[in-house]
């Protein structure tokens, strides 16, 4: 019985079966990137779940989910999931820009690929696709650090990710540094294609949940209504993987068993947590090191965790920033 009972469950969030009428969604525009760690928002689109709170929910994808933050500023987007880099530039420029939920973390996910270069020390001279503001850039500097390499010794060539495939077998560029699925797609479809080394004790990044206080504080019902669902469809990623994947596959046109490999990589939640401001100001700290930061972060508004709190109040440990 609790099992026929999961199922149907599992069914009318699959099948999107609605608990507000339609005519009294409240209309949401949202955006983000397209590769398996932004699940929460493909997961509550396609399931249904946004529908079920209330919500008519139009989702943009873009190049990376970085490259959407910045059109919170202005309302042109309600809510974007993405990077920290350029969540951090959003907030210098919009200080309503602001994170309501840390959705992931990515321990095993991004990689530094090469073709015709056999190691890292060969690597000098070449040309590199790097995505600047987002975590691709913050990738490539920790591998500086933590590595003590010297970046004079390689030509930075300004590349976004779904662009970096293309470029790689072209022959415009040597390397790249980027994230699933760009890295497999280049390893499987490249020749002479290499992961000469991935994030795993270099950075472990993350992805978080951002939205503008201005909109939050004039449709406060709505907002709430979308931190359920990301809740909602956090725990879905969790506990149903494999249908997860399938809906996942299927809207960004990705092979249903590279897509459950490549979500397997992922440490999908959703909270705020000391950590999650940590681990932000080691990337404002790249960012001032290397001269790209425009003004010090203002800690006391970079987090807005009542939203979440409201929703799930074990989620939210964070102090209040200072």
């Amino acid at each position: 019985m609790h099992r026929l009972s999961g199922l149907i469950v599992l069914a009318l969030i699959v099948l999107g079966v609605p608990t507000a009428r339609a005519a009294d969604a409240t209309k949401m525009t949202i955006g983000t990137g397209v590769d398996p760690s932004l699940g929460q928002f493909y997961v509550a689109k396609e399931a249904g779940i946004f529908e079920r709170n209330g919500l008519d929910v139009t989702l943009n994808l873009g190049p990376s989910g970085s490259a959407m933050i910045g059109y919170l500023i202005g309302d042109q987007l309600n809510a974007a999931l993405g990077a920290e880099q350029a969540g951090i530039q959003a907030h210098n420029l919009d200080g309503n820009v602001a994170i309501v939920g840390e959705s992931c973390a990515l321990p095993h996910f991004f990689g530094l690929v090469a073709r015709n270069v056999p190691d890292l020390p060969a690597l000098k001279g070449k040309k590199v696709g790097v995505d600047s503001g987002s975590s691709s850039q913050s990738f490539w500097l920790a591998i500086v650090k933590k590595l003590n390499l010297n970046p004079k010794d390689y030509q930075i060539v300004q590349v976004e990710p779904p662009e970096m495939v293309a470029a790689l077998e072209r022959g415009d560029i040597d390397a790249f540094v980027a994230w699933e699925p760009w890295v497999t797609r280049a390893l499987e479809g490249v020749s002479n294609t290499k992961n000469l080394q991935d994030n795993a004790g270099i950075i472990e990044p993350r992805d978080y949940v951002w939205m503008n206080r201005g909109w939050i504080a004039k449709n406060r019902a709505a907002a709430e209504a979308f931190l359920k669902s990301m809740v909602e469809a956090t725990a879905y990623l969790q506990e149903h993987q494999h249908e997860a994947a399938g809906l996942i596959s299927k809207l960004l046109k990705l092979d249903p068993k590279l897509t459950e490999t490549l979500m397997g990589k992922v440490q999908y939640r959703m909270q705020l947590t000391d950590d999650s401001l940590a681990h932000m100001k080691e990337i404002e700290a790249q960012l001032k090191e290397t001269g790209k930061l425009t003004k010090p972060v203002d800690w006391t508004t970079m987090f807005e965790p009542g939203l979440l709190k409201a929703t799930r109040p074990a989620a939210v440990t964070l102090e209040t920033p200072k």
